[in-house]
Protein backbone atom coordinates (compact mmCIF):
# COMPACT_ATOMS: atom_id res chain seq x y z
CA UNK A 1 0.00 0.00 0.00
CA UNK A 2 1.44 3.34 -0.94
CA UNK A 3 0.57 6.98 -1.17
CA UNK A 4 2.58 10.14 -1.61
CA UNK A 5 3.27 12.31 1.40
CA UNK A 6 3.41 16.05 0.68
CA UNK A 7 1.95 14.67 -2.52
CA UNK A 8 1.35 18.04 -4.10
CA UNK A 9 5.01 18.39 -4.95
CA UNK A 10 6.88 15.16 -4.39
CA UNK A 11 6.13 11.49 -3.93
CA UNK A 12 7.05 9.13 -1.13
CA UNK A 13 5.93 6.08 0.71
CA UNK A 14 3.82 6.26 3.77
CA UNK A 15 3.22 3.58 6.26
CA UNK A 16 0.40 1.23 5.38
CA UNK A 17 0.60 -2.34 6.47
CA UNK A 18 1.55 -3.00 10.07
CA UNK A 19 2.35 -6.20 12.22
CA UNK A 20 2.45 -8.06 16.13
CA UNK A 21 4.44 -8.82 19.24
CA UNK A 22 2.98 -11.13 21.82
CA UNK A 23 1.09 -9.57 24.69
CA UNK A 24 3.31 -9.35 27.71
CA UNK A 25 6.60 -9.76 25.82
CA UNK A 26 9.53 -7.89 27.33
CA UNK A 27 11.48 -6.14 24.56
CA UNK A 28 15.21 -6.67 24.94
CA UNK A 29 17.35 -3.54 25.32
CA UNK A 30 19.78 -2.67 22.53
CA UNK A 31 22.98 -4.68 22.69
CA UNK A 32 25.91 -2.85 24.35
CA UNK A 33 28.12 -3.60 21.35
CA UNK A 34 25.66 -1.83 19.04
CA UNK A 35 25.30 1.12 21.41
CA UNK A 36 29.08 1.46 21.52
CA UNK A 37 29.28 1.10 17.74
CA UNK A 38 26.74 3.87 17.32
CA UNK A 39 28.89 6.21 19.44
CA UNK A 40 31.99 5.29 17.43
CA UNK A 41 30.21 5.93 14.12
CA UNK A 42 28.81 9.27 15.30
CA UNK A 43 32.22 10.46 16.52
CA UNK A 44 33.77 9.49 13.19
CA UNK A 45 31.01 11.31 11.26
CA UNK A 46 31.41 14.45 13.36
CA UNK A 47 35.10 14.55 12.52
CA UNK A 48 34.53 13.95 8.80
CA UNK A 49 31.59 16.32 8.34
CA UNK A 50 29.76 16.51 5.01
CA UNK A 51 31.19 17.62 1.67
CA UNK A 52 28.34 19.52 0.03
CA UNK A 53 28.26 19.79 -3.75
CA UNK A 54 25.69 20.19 -6.54
CA UNK A 55 23.41 17.16 -6.67
CA UNK A 56 23.95 14.53 -9.34
CA UNK A 57 21.48 14.25 -12.18
CA UNK A 58 20.15 11.02 -10.66
CA UNK A 59 18.68 12.97 -7.75
CA UNK A 60 16.75 15.39 -9.99
CA UNK A 61 17.20 18.16 -7.42
CA UNK A 62 17.89 21.64 -8.83
CA UNK A 63 20.05 24.35 -7.22
CA UNK A 64 20.14 25.69 -4.58
CA UNK A 65 19.72 22.14 -3.24
CA UNK A 66 23.10 20.60 -2.38
CA UNK A 67 23.94 16.94 -1.85
CA UNK A 68 26.44 14.93 0.17
CA UNK A 69 26.83 11.45 1.66
CA UNK A 70 27.50 10.07 5.11
CA UNK A 71 29.06 6.73 5.98
CA UNK A 72 27.30 4.40 8.42
CA UNK A 73 28.23 0.83 9.40
CA UNK A 74 25.96 -1.85 8.03
CA UNK A 75 26.30 -3.57 11.45
CA UNK A 76 26.65 -1.32 14.50
CA UNK A 77 28.08 -4.22 16.50
CA UNK A 78 31.08 -3.94 14.15
CA UNK A 79 31.49 -0.20 13.47
CA UNK A 80 34.83 -0.73 11.70
CA UNK A 81 33.34 -3.31 9.35
CA UNK A 82 31.50 -2.76 6.09
CA UNK A 83 30.23 0.81 5.59
CA UNK A 84 27.43 2.08 3.35
CA UNK A 85 26.78 5.60 2.07
CA UNK A 86 23.53 7.40 2.79
CA UNK A 87 22.72 10.24 0.40
CA UNK A 88 21.85 13.59 2.00
CA UNK A 89 20.32 16.81 0.62
CA UNK A 90 20.15 20.35 1.96
CA UNK A 91 18.93 23.88 1.40
CA UNK A 92 20.45 26.44 3.75
CA UNK A 93 18.31 28.60 6.01
CA UNK A 94 17.09 31.67 4.16
CA UNK A 95 17.21 34.09 7.10
CA UNK A 96 20.04 36.08 8.63
CA UNK A 97 22.80 34.15 10.46
CA UNK A 98 21.41 35.34 13.80
CA UNK A 99 18.04 33.73 12.96
CA UNK A 100 19.47 30.27 12.24
CA UNK A 101 18.43 27.50 14.65
CA UNK A 102 20.25 24.60 13.03
CA UNK A 103 19.44 21.77 10.66
CA UNK A 104 15.88 20.45 10.40
CA UNK A 105 15.88 16.81 9.26
CA UNK A 106 12.75 15.21 7.80
CA UNK A 107 11.72 11.62 7.11
CA UNK A 108 8.47 11.04 5.19
CA UNK A 109 7.75 7.49 6.32
CA UNK A 110 7.54 4.14 4.67
CA UNK A 111 9.64 2.27 5.64
CA UNK A 112 11.20 2.74 2.25
CA UNK A 113 10.56 6.42 1.57
CA UNK A 114 13.26 8.84 0.52
CA UNK A 115 13.35 12.32 2.02
CA UNK A 116 15.79 13.65 -0.55
CA UNK A 117 13.06 15.93 -1.94
CA UNK A 118 12.52 17.61 1.44
CA UNK A 119 14.69 20.73 0.86
CA UNK A 120 12.35 21.75 -1.95
CA UNK A 121 9.62 22.24 0.67
CA UNK A 122 11.49 25.35 1.79
CA UNK A 123 9.99 27.18 -1.20
CA UNK A 124 6.38 26.43 -0.19
CA UNK A 125 4.39 29.20 1.54
CA UNK A 126 3.43 26.90 4.41
CA UNK A 127 7.10 26.41 5.31
CA UNK A 128 8.40 29.92 4.63
CA UNK A 129 8.86 31.03 8.26
CA UNK A 130 10.46 27.75 9.33
CA UNK A 131 12.80 27.87 6.31
CA UNK A 132 14.08 31.26 7.50
CA UNK A 133 15.45 29.66 10.65
CA UNK A 134 16.49 26.16 9.62
CA UNK A 135 18.53 24.38 7.00
CA UNK A 136 16.12 21.88 5.45
CA UNK A 137 17.91 18.50 5.38
CA UNK A 138 16.59 15.36 3.70
CA UNK A 139 18.16 11.96 3.22
CA UNK A 140 17.54 8.49 1.85
CA UNK A 141 17.61 5.88 4.65
CA UNK A 142 19.64 2.70 4.32
CA UNK A 143 18.51 0.61 1.38
CA UNK A 144 16.52 3.44 -0.22
CA UNK A 145 17.23 5.22 -3.50
CA UNK A 146 20.98 5.53 -3.90
CA UNK A 147 21.72 4.68 -0.25
CA UNK A 148 22.97 1.12 -0.94
CA UNK A 149 19.63 0.21 -2.56
CA UNK A 150 17.89 -3.06 -1.70
CA UNK A 151 15.91 -5.04 -4.27
CA UNK A 152 13.85 -8.21 -3.78
CA UNK A 153 12.27 -8.71 -7.20
CA UNK A 154 12.53 -7.72 -10.85
CA UNK A 155 10.83 -4.28 -10.96
CA UNK A 156 8.87 -5.22 -14.09
CA UNK A 157 7.41 -8.22 -12.29
CA UNK A 158 6.67 -6.16 -9.19
CA UNK A 159 4.63 -3.61 -11.17
CA UNK A 160 3.07 -6.14 -13.53
CA UNK A 161 -0.48 -5.21 -14.50
CA UNK A 162 -3.37 -5.77 -14.77
CA UNK A 163 -3.90 -7.91 -11.68
CA UNK A 164 -6.78 -9.07 -9.52
CA UNK A 165 -7.55 -8.05 -5.92
CA UNK A 166 -10.43 -10.14 -4.60
CA UNK A 167 -12.00 -8.80 -1.41
CA UNK A 168 -12.87 -12.35 -0.36
CA UNK A 169 -10.23 -14.59 -1.98
CA UNK A 170 -10.84 -18.29 -2.52
CA UNK A 171 -8.50 -21.10 -1.46
CA UNK A 172 -6.76 -21.26 -4.83
CA UNK A 173 -5.94 -17.55 -4.83
CA UNK A 174 -4.63 -17.77 -1.27
CA UNK A 175 -2.25 -20.58 -2.23
CA UNK A 176 -1.01 -18.49 -5.14
CA UNK A 177 -0.28 -15.55 -2.81
CA UNK A 178 1.48 -17.81 -0.30
CA UNK A 179 3.81 -19.00 -3.07
CA UNK A 180 4.47 -15.42 -4.14
CA UNK A 181 5.19 -14.34 -0.57
CA UNK A 182 7.70 -17.16 -0.08
CA UNK A 183 9.43 -16.30 -3.36
CA UNK A 184 9.56 -12.61 -2.42
CA UNK A 185 11.14 -13.39 0.96
CA UNK A 186 13.80 -15.51 -0.76
CA UNK A 187 14.41 -12.68 -3.23
CA UNK A 188 15.03 -10.25 -0.38
CA UNK A 189 17.65 -12.59 1.08
CA UNK A 190 19.41 -12.78 -2.29
CA UNK A 191 19.24 -9.05 -2.85
CA UNK A 192 20.61 -8.16 0.57
CA UNK A 193 23.71 -10.35 0.13
CA UNK A 194 24.02 -11.37 3.74
CA UNK A 195 22.92 -8.03 5.22
CA UNK A 196 19.17 -8.60 5.39
CA UNK A 197 18.91 -8.59 9.19
CA UNK A 198 20.47 -5.11 9.41
CA UNK A 199 17.46 -3.30 7.87
CA UNK A 200 15.68 -2.35 11.10
CA UNK A 201 14.05 0.62 12.78
CA UNK A 202 16.74 0.47 15.46
CA UNK A 203 19.42 0.92 12.82
CA UNK A 204 17.42 3.69 11.15
CA UNK A 205 17.46 5.52 14.51
CA UNK A 206 21.21 4.95 14.89
CA UNK A 207 21.80 6.17 11.33
CA UNK A 208 19.86 9.32 12.19
CA UNK A 209 22.23 10.01 15.07
CA UNK A 210 25.24 9.56 12.80
CA UNK A 211 23.67 12.06 10.39
CA UNK A 212 23.12 14.50 13.26
CA UNK A 213 26.82 14.27 14.13
CA UNK A 214 27.91 14.65 10.48
CA UNK A 215 25.80 17.82 10.23
CA UNK A 216 27.77 19.26 13.15
CA UNK A 217 24.66 19.44 15.34
CA UNK A 218 24.98 18.69 19.06
CA UNK A 219 21.20 18.21 19.25
CA UNK A 220 18.74 17.04 16.62
CA UNK A 221 15.80 18.93 15.12
CA UNK A 222 13.66 16.28 13.43
CA UNK A 223 10.23 15.78 11.92
CA UNK A 224 9.00 12.29 11.12
CA UNK A 225 5.73 11.55 9.36
CA UNK A 226 3.93 8.18 9.48
CA UNK A 227 6.62 5.48 9.89
CA UNK A 228 9.09 8.32 10.49
CA UNK A 229 7.37 8.85 13.83
CA UNK A 230 8.18 5.29 14.88
CA UNK A 231 11.92 5.32 14.43
CA UNK A 232 11.91 8.95 15.58
CA UNK A 233 10.36 7.69 18.82
CA UNK A 234 13.02 4.98 19.00
CA UNK A 235 15.61 7.73 18.57
CA UNK A 236 14.07 9.63 21.49
CA UNK A 237 14.23 6.43 23.55
CA UNK A 238 17.89 5.74 22.70
CA UNK A 239 19.22 9.31 22.57
CA UNK A 240 16.97 11.59 24.67
CA UNK A 241 19.82 13.99 25.46
CA UNK A 242 20.49 14.44 21.72
CA UNK A 243 17.02 15.88 21.02
CA UNK A 244 16.30 19.61 20.64
CA UNK A 245 12.98 19.73 18.76
CA UNK A 246 11.02 16.72 17.49
CA UNK A 247 7.70 16.70 15.61
CA UNK A 248 5.74 13.45 15.21
CA UNK A 249 3.19 13.82 12.38
CA UNK A 250 0.53 11.07 12.10
CA UNK A 251 2.05 8.66 14.57
CA UNK A 252 2.36 4.90 14.39
CA UNK A 253 1.11 3.18 17.52
CA UNK A 254 4.44 2.30 19.22
CA UNK A 255 3.04 -0.21 21.73
CA UNK A 256 5.22 -3.35 21.32
CA UNK A 257 2.04 -5.46 21.19
CA UNK A 258 1.05 -3.54 18.05
CA UNK A 259 4.33 -3.80 16.14
CA UNK A 260 3.37 -4.74 13.53
CA UNK A 261 0.60 -7.31 12.96
CA UNK A 262 -2.10 -5.75 15.13
CA UNK A 263 -1.45 -2.30 13.72
CA UNK A 264 -2.04 -3.88 10.32
CA UNK A 265 -5.50 -5.06 11.31
CA UNK A 266 -6.36 -1.74 12.96
CA UNK A 267 -5.31 0.08 9.83
CA UNK A 268 -7.51 -1.96 7.52
CA UNK A 269 -10.50 -1.23 9.73
CA UNK A 270 -9.66 2.50 9.74
CA UNK A 271 -9.42 2.56 5.95
CA UNK A 272 -12.92 1.14 5.72
CA UNK A 273 -14.21 4.12 7.73
CA UNK A 274 -12.31 6.57 5.55
CA UNK A 275 -13.54 4.85 2.38
CA UNK A 276 -17.04 5.45 3.72
CA UNK A 277 -16.20 9.14 4.24
CA UNK A 278 -15.20 9.41 0.58
CA UNK A 279 -18.39 7.73 -0.62
CA UNK A 280 -20.52 9.99 1.58
CA UNK A 281 -18.84 13.03 0.03
CA UNK A 282 -19.42 11.71 -3.51
CA UNK A 283 -23.09 11.04 -2.70
CA UNK A 284 -23.45 14.58 -1.37
CA UNK A 285 -22.29 15.83 -4.77
CA UNK A 286 -24.35 13.52 -6.93
CA UNK A 287 -25.39 16.43 -9.15
CA UNK A 288 -21.76 16.66 -10.26
CA UNK A 289 -20.75 12.99 -10.45
CA UNK A 290 -24.02 11.02 -10.86
CA UNK A 291 -22.56 8.03 -9.00
CA UNK A 292 -25.38 7.70 -6.48
CA UNK A 293 -27.28 9.72 -3.93
CA UNK A 294 -26.23 7.53 -1.00
CA UNK A 295 -22.88 5.98 0.03
CA UNK A 296 -24.34 2.55 -0.76
CA UNK A 297 -25.25 3.62 -4.30
CA UNK A 298 -21.74 5.06 -4.80
CA UNK A 299 -20.33 1.71 -3.68
CA UNK A 300 -22.53 -0.02 -6.25
CA UNK A 301 -21.05 2.24 -8.95
CA UNK A 302 -17.52 1.42 -7.80
CA UNK A 303 -18.23 -2.32 -7.70
CA UNK A 304 -19.71 -2.15 -11.20
CA UNK A 305 -16.44 -0.66 -12.49
CA UNK A 306 -14.44 -3.21 -10.51
CA UNK A 307 -16.39 -6.08 -12.08
CA UNK A 308 -15.95 -4.70 -15.58
CA UNK A 309 -12.20 -4.30 -15.07
CA UNK A 310 -11.92 -7.91 -13.93
CA UNK A 311 -13.52 -8.94 -17.24
CA UNK A 312 -11.80 -6.35 -19.45
CA UNK A 313 -8.92 -4.28 -18.00
CA UNK A 314 -8.91 -0.63 -19.02
CA UNK A 315 -6.22 0.06 -21.58
CA UNK A 316 -4.91 -3.45 -20.85
CA UNK A 317 -3.25 -1.91 -17.77
CA UNK A 318 -5.90 -1.27 -15.13
CA UNK A 319 -7.48 -4.25 -13.42
CA UNK A 320 -9.16 -4.51 -10.02
CA UNK A 321 -5.86 -4.26 -8.12
CA UNK A 322 -4.84 -1.07 -9.91
CA UNK A 323 -8.32 0.37 -9.31
CA UNK A 324 -8.11 -0.42 -5.60
CA UNK A 325 -4.62 1.10 -5.28
CA UNK A 326 -5.76 4.32 -6.95
CA UNK A 327 -8.84 4.66 -4.75
CA UNK A 328 -6.87 3.82 -1.65
CA UNK A 329 -5.22 7.21 -2.23
CA UNK A 330 -8.58 8.78 -1.40
CA UNK A 331 -8.26 7.23 2.03
CA UNK A 332 -5.01 9.09 2.60
CA UNK A 333 -5.87 12.51 1.21
CA UNK A 334 -9.22 14.13 0.63
CA UNK A 335 -7.82 16.40 -2.07
CA UNK A 336 -7.83 13.28 -4.27
CA UNK A 337 -11.60 13.02 -3.91
CA UNK A 338 -12.67 15.25 -6.84
CA UNK A 339 -10.40 13.64 -9.43
CA UNK A 340 -11.13 10.09 -8.29
CA UNK A 341 -14.89 10.69 -8.33
CA UNK A 342 -14.65 12.31 -11.74
CA UNK A 343 -12.63 9.40 -13.17
CA UNK A 344 -15.18 6.87 -11.93
CA UNK A 345 -18.00 8.94 -13.39
CA UNK A 346 -16.25 9.26 -16.73
CA UNK A 347 -15.59 5.52 -16.91
CA UNK A 348 -19.25 4.71 -16.47
CA UNK A 349 -20.05 7.13 -19.28
CA UNK A 350 -17.64 5.33 -21.62
CA UNK A 351 -14.53 7.51 -21.20
CA UNK A 352 -11.81 5.25 -19.78
CA UNK A 353 -8.88 7.60 -20.27
CA UNK A 354 -9.05 9.47 -16.92
CA UNK A 355 -9.08 6.22 -14.96
CA UNK A 356 -6.17 4.83 -16.97
CA UNK A 357 -4.17 8.00 -16.38
CA UNK A 358 -4.83 7.90 -12.65
CA UNK A 359 -4.50 4.16 -12.00
CA UNK A 360 -2.17 2.58 -14.56
CA UNK A 361 1.37 1.73 -13.40
CA UNK A 362 4.09 4.12 -14.56
CA UNK A 363 6.98 2.11 -16.07
CA UNK A 364 9.44 4.91 -15.31
CA UNK A 365 8.68 4.52 -11.59
CA UNK A 366 9.01 0.71 -11.45
CA UNK A 367 12.55 0.60 -10.03
CA UNK A 368 11.74 3.17 -7.37
CA UNK A 369 8.51 1.43 -6.37
CA UNK A 370 10.11 -2.00 -6.10
CA UNK A 371 12.99 -0.58 -4.06
CA UNK A 372 10.61 1.13 -1.66
CA UNK A 373 8.61 -2.05 -1.17
CA UNK A 374 11.78 -4.08 -0.60
CA UNK A 375 12.94 -1.79 2.21
CA UNK A 376 9.43 -1.63 3.65
CA UNK A 377 9.27 -5.40 3.83
CA UNK A 378 12.77 -5.89 5.23
CA UNK A 379 12.38 -3.34 8.01
CA UNK A 380 8.94 -4.42 9.12
CA UNK A 381 9.73 -8.15 9.01
CA UNK A 382 12.95 -7.64 10.96
CA UNK A 383 11.34 -5.36 13.55
CA UNK A 384 9.13 -8.03 15.15
CA UNK A 385 9.78 -11.60 16.23
CA UNK A 386 6.06 -12.29 16.43
CA UNK A 387 4.80 -12.33 12.88
CA UNK A 388 2.46 -15.33 12.65
CA UNK A 389 4.33 -18.08 10.80
CA UNK A 390 1.20 -20.17 10.26
CA UNK A 391 -1.00 -18.91 7.42
CA UNK A 392 -4.02 -20.22 9.30
CA UNK A 393 -3.65 -17.28 11.69
CA UNK A 394 -3.54 -14.77 8.84
CA UNK A 395 -6.49 -16.49 7.17
CA UNK A 396 -8.59 -16.47 10.34
CA UNK A 397 -7.89 -12.85 11.29
CA UNK A 398 -8.19 -11.33 7.83
CA UNK A 399 -11.23 -13.37 6.82
CA UNK A 400 -13.06 -12.12 9.91
CA UNK A 401 -11.98 -8.54 9.32
CA UNK A 402 -12.86 -8.62 5.62
CA UNK A 403 -16.51 -9.26 6.52
CA UNK A 404 -16.76 -5.74 7.93
CA UNK A 405 -13.79 -4.05 6.23
CA UNK A 406 -13.35 -5.55 2.75
CA UNK A 407 -11.84 -2.52 1.03
CA UNK A 408 -8.19 -2.91 2.09
CA UNK A 409 -7.95 -5.96 4.34
CA UNK A 410 -6.64 -8.67 2.05
CA UNK A 411 -4.49 -6.38 -0.07
CA UNK A 412 -2.85 -5.22 3.16
CA UNK A 413 -2.31 -8.82 4.27
CA UNK A 414 -0.69 -9.86 0.99
CA UNK A 415 1.76 -7.00 1.21
CA UNK A 416 3.00 -8.22 4.60
CA UNK A 417 2.76 -11.97 4.08
CA UNK A 418 6.49 -12.39 3.22
CA UNK A 419 7.10 -11.78 6.94
CA UNK A 420 5.50 -15.15 7.70
CA UNK A 421 8.35 -16.84 5.79
CA UNK A 422 11.16 -14.41 6.60
CA UNK A 423 14.66 -15.92 6.29
CA UNK A 424 16.49 -13.47 8.60
CA UNK A 425 16.58 -13.35 12.42
CA UNK A 426 13.95 -11.03 13.87
CA UNK A 427 14.07 -8.89 17.01
CA UNK A 428 11.67 -8.00 19.79
CA UNK A 429 10.00 -4.62 19.23
CA UNK A 430 11.56 -1.69 21.06
CA UNK A 431 9.76 -0.53 24.20
CA UNK A 432 9.41 3.12 23.20
CA UNK A 433 9.25 5.37 26.26
CA UNK A 434 11.20 8.04 28.16
CA UNK A 435 11.34 8.97 31.82
CA UNK A 436 9.73 12.27 32.92
CA UNK A 437 12.17 15.11 32.33
CA UNK A 438 14.56 13.04 30.23
CA UNK A 439 13.31 14.41 26.89
CA UNK A 440 12.67 18.04 25.92
CA UNK A 441 9.06 18.88 25.00
CA UNK A 442 7.99 17.26 21.73
CA UNK A 443 5.00 17.86 19.46
CA UNK A 444 2.59 15.25 18.11
CA UNK A 445 0.20 16.13 15.25
CA UNK A 446 -2.74 13.89 14.41
CA UNK A 447 -5.92 13.85 12.34
CA UNK A 448 -8.83 12.23 14.17
CA UNK A 449 -9.95 10.09 11.19
CA UNK A 450 -6.51 9.24 9.79
CA UNK A 451 -6.71 5.77 8.25
CA UNK A 452 -3.05 4.97 7.60
CA UNK A 453 -2.03 5.61 11.22
CA UNK A 454 -5.22 5.49 13.30
CA UNK A 455 -5.58 8.21 15.92
CA UNK A 456 -5.06 5.91 18.90
CA UNK A 457 -1.42 5.60 17.87
CA UNK A 458 -0.82 9.29 18.51
CA UNK A 459 -2.57 9.03 21.87
CA UNK A 460 -0.35 6.09 22.82
CA UNK A 461 2.83 7.90 21.76
CA UNK A 462 1.72 10.94 23.77
CA UNK A 463 1.35 8.68 26.81
CA UNK A 464 4.80 7.17 26.37
CA UNK A 465 6.67 10.49 25.96
CA UNK A 466 6.11 12.55 29.12
CA UNK A 467 6.13 16.26 28.37
CA UNK A 468 4.87 15.79 24.82
CA UNK A 469 1.94 17.83 23.46
CA UNK A 470 -0.76 16.38 21.20
CA UNK A 471 -2.51 18.62 18.66
CA UNK A 472 -5.55 17.04 17.00
CA UNK A 473 -7.32 18.03 13.80
CA UNK A 474 -10.89 17.10 14.63
CA UNK A 475 -13.16 15.22 12.18
CA UNK A 476 -10.45 15.14 9.51
CA UNK A 477 -8.61 12.24 7.93
CA UNK A 478 -5.63 13.53 5.98
CA UNK A 479 -2.43 11.56 6.60
CA UNK A 480 0.46 13.91 7.29
CA UNK A 481 -0.94 17.29 8.35
CA UNK A 482 2.10 19.41 9.20
CA UNK A 483 2.59 22.11 6.57
CA UNK A 484 -0.77 21.22 5.03
CA UNK A 485 -4.12 22.93 4.57
CA UNK A 486 -4.93 23.74 8.20
CA UNK A 487 -3.54 27.09 9.48
CA UNK A 488 -4.31 26.11 13.07
CA UNK A 489 -2.11 23.01 12.84
CA UNK A 490 0.64 24.97 11.12
CA UNK A 491 0.46 27.67 13.77
CA UNK A 492 1.11 25.17 16.55
CA UNK A 493 3.97 23.64 14.56
CA UNK A 494 5.61 27.00 13.87
CA UNK A 495 5.30 28.09 17.50
CA UNK A 496 7.09 24.93 18.53
CA UNK A 497 9.83 24.92 15.89
CA UNK A 498 10.57 28.64 16.07
CA UNK A 499 9.94 29.39 19.74
CA UNK A 500 9.81 26.04 21.51
CA UNK A 501 6.21 26.65 22.63
CA UNK A 502 3.71 23.80 22.90
CA UNK A 503 0.23 23.45 24.38
CA UNK A 504 0.33 22.31 28.00
CA UNK A 505 -0.76 18.79 27.02
CA UNK A 506 -3.41 18.76 24.31
CA UNK A 507 -5.02 21.13 21.85
CA UNK A 508 -7.59 20.76 19.08
CA UNK A 509 -8.07 22.40 15.69
CA UNK A 510 -11.24 22.54 13.61
CA UNK A 511 -11.00 20.49 10.39
CA UNK A 512 -9.78 22.01 7.17
CA UNK A 513 -12.57 22.54 4.60
CA UNK A 514 -13.73 19.59 2.53
CA UNK A 515 -12.70 19.69 -1.13
CA UNK A 516 -15.08 21.25 -3.61
CA UNK A 517 -16.54 19.02 -6.33
CA UNK A 518 -15.03 19.47 -9.78
CA UNK A 519 -16.18 17.89 -13.02
CA UNK A 520 -13.36 16.27 -14.93
CA UNK A 521 -11.79 19.09 -16.92
CA UNK A 522 -8.76 19.36 -19.14
CA UNK A 523 -6.44 19.94 -16.19
CA UNK A 524 -7.67 16.81 -14.39
CA UNK A 525 -7.46 14.67 -17.52
CA UNK A 526 -3.88 15.75 -18.05
CA UNK A 527 -2.88 15.19 -14.43
CA UNK A 528 -0.76 12.19 -13.63
CA UNK A 529 -1.09 10.38 -10.33
CA UNK A 530 2.06 11.10 -8.28
CA UNK A 531 4.28 8.07 -7.98
CA UNK A 532 5.78 6.71 -4.80
CA UNK A 533 8.99 4.86 -4.20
Amino acid sequence: MRAPLLHGFAGSLVLTALVAAPAGSAPAPPQPAEAGGSAVAAKRAAAAGLDWAPCSGDEALPPPVECASVLVPIDYAHPDGKQIKLTVSRVKAKGKPAERQGAFVFNPGGPGASGMFWPMAATLPEWKRVAQAYDFVGYAPRGVGRSAPLSCQDPEQFTKAPTLAPSHPDASYKQERIARAKAYARGCARGARGALRHYTSLNNARDLDVLRAALGEKKLNFMGASYGTYFGAIYATLFPTHVRRMVFDSAVNPDPKQIWYRNNLDQSLAFERRWADFRAWVAKHDKTYHLGKTPAEVLDSYEKVRAELAHKPAGRKVGPAQLQAAYLQAGYYDDYWPQRAAALSAYLKGDHKPLIEQAAPKPEAAVEEENGNAVYTAVECNDSDSWPSDFKVWDRDNSRLARVAPFETWDNAWMNLPCAYWPAPRQKPVDVRTEPGALPPTLILAAERDAATPYQGSVELHRRLPGSALVTEREAGTHGIGGGANPCINGHMEAYLLEGRTPVRRAACAPHPEPQPKPLGAEQRAAKMPTAP
